[in-house]
């Protein structure tokens, strides 16, 4: 390298230590007016933080309203689930109460026909219970059989009807509203 191009470098080199010592004592010398940017800096970063504090302190409050929002959801389903039954067991309380009082009439005395009487009071009245929380009785004879509705548990001949129609009922079928919770035993015409 020529003489020239060390005194160029050196004065390069010079240089860049002034700038880096100009922007030093500006960042660390407050009345210096290069110090104000990092001031500014700083502020903004401080409100950043405060921002993200709050941030996250709401986070955790959702968190823990969801948290106790699907415990109370939990807690509530299992209590309806306890206590589903309820309002039917309230609607068959007064038939269990008639149906103790039958059969204590029945004890006592020999009229079979008013005990005979009472049972199919008795009998209508949780019939009228059961119909008020939505169970019908299948309607199956002369009806065609359907595997949904009915289970065959015989063939017989039949002149009455014809092919794959229901002609006798062994066991009632029910319907839970439109469910069948119980499909019908039922005979059914070959």
């Amino acid at each position: 390298m020529s003489a020239e191009q060390n005194n160029q470098a050196d004065s390069q080199s010079a240089e860049k230590e002034t700038v880096d010592a100009a922007y030093t004592e500006g960042v660390d010398n407050p009345e210096n007016g290069a110090s104000e940017p990092a001031q500014q800096i700083e502020s903004e970063l401080d409100k950043v933080r405060k921002e993200s504090e709050e941030n996250y302190q709401r986070y955790l409050r959702a968190q823990a309203d969801f948290d106790n929002f699907r415990r109370r959801t939990r807690q509530e389903k299992e209590e309806l689930a306890k206590y589903a039954s309820l309002q039917v067991i309230e609607q068959l309380l007064p038939v269990v109460d008639n149906m103790e009082r039958a059969l204590s009439a029945g004890k006592e005395g020999k009229d079979y026909e008013a005990l005979l009487k009472g049972v199919d009071m008795i009998f209508r009245q949780l019939e009228h219970a059961l119909a008020n929380e939505g169970l019908k009785a299948m309607d199956t004879i002369g009806q065609p059989f359907n595997p949904e509705f009915h289970q065959a548990i015989m063939q017989v001949e039949s002149e009455e009807y014809d092919e794959g129609i229901v002609v006798e009922e062994i066991q009632k079928g029910y319907l839970l509203k439109d469910k069948v919770i119980r499909p019908a035993m039922v005979k059914v015409s070959s």
